[in-house]
């Protein structure tokens, strides 16, 4: 495995007025390819405070942020944009899906943001869709799609710009049971073709899809879940 990203004792402090919120305690993480990882905790923890820093969509108060060998901390926010565009790619818990577009149509998006040529676009997106089973419903619009169909074109979407890190903010919690297991098999099958797949949630039931987990509880990660019942 490779090192894809690091957090280097990085912090993410928010004040209002006279009011100091430590969002995210002083952190150090590696994130591999060929990795799922679990961000797991309680609402208000920190968890999406720690993806936010992975994904480059805000800056540490302190610390560092490494993607892909590159300290991005001082980027400039149109620097930032490229390194989400062509790095990074969003997983999130309501898809975000454009809902006048079908799902083709939805995962040639990222692609032709890049400048890539229409044909070029479709094809790569119509390869993504059959990849993640979806290829019979290329011209489905959202509306159409179950959740967890949903959620597999919004995946399709997430890998065609072949982005070695994959994030996903709570991917789980609009879907059934049955759902959710085949939404995170397709994310352990991206990680074992050499993705980084960071995925954030309070599920419990999703730990015997990953393989590393991290807790995090009033913004200090570690390695041990300390009160199973705060995710209940």
């Amino acid at each position: 495995m490779e090192i894809i990203a690091s957090l280097k004792d990085a912090k993410k402090v928010y004040t209002t007025g006279d009011t100091t919120i430590t969002a995210l305690d002083s952190t150090t993480i590696d994130i591999h390819n060929k990795e799922l990882m679990l961000i797991m905790g309680p609402s208000g923890s920190g968890k999406t405070t720690l993806l936010s820093l992975i994904g480059c969509v805000i800056y540490p108060t302190e610390g560092k942020v490494i993607i892909q060998g590159e300290d991005i901390t001082g980027y400039t926010e149109k620097k930032l944009a490229g390194i989400r565009l062509h790095h990074i790619s969003f997983i999130f818990q309501h898809f975000n899906l454009l809902s006048p577009l079908n799902a083709l149509e939805n995962v040639m998006q990222p692609l032709l943001l890049k400048g890539e040529a229409h044909a070029e676009a479709r094809e790569k997106a119509i390869n993504a869709l059959e990849r993640v089973n979806m290829g019979d419903r290329q011209k489905s619009l959202p509306r159409k799609l179950s959740g967890g169909q949903k959620q597999r074109v919004a995946i399709a979407r997430a890998l065609v710009t072949n982005a070695q890190i994959v994030l996903c903010d709570e991917p789980t919690a609009s879907l059934d049971t049955k759902s959710a297991a085949l939404v995170m098999n397709d994310l352990k099958e991206l990680a074992r073709n050499g993705k980084a797949v960071v995925v954030v949630t309070h599920d419990l039931r999703l730990r015997q899809f990953a393989d590393r987990i991290i807790y995090v509880e009033d913004g200090i990660v570690s390695d041990h879940l300390k009160n199973e019942e705060d995710y209940k």
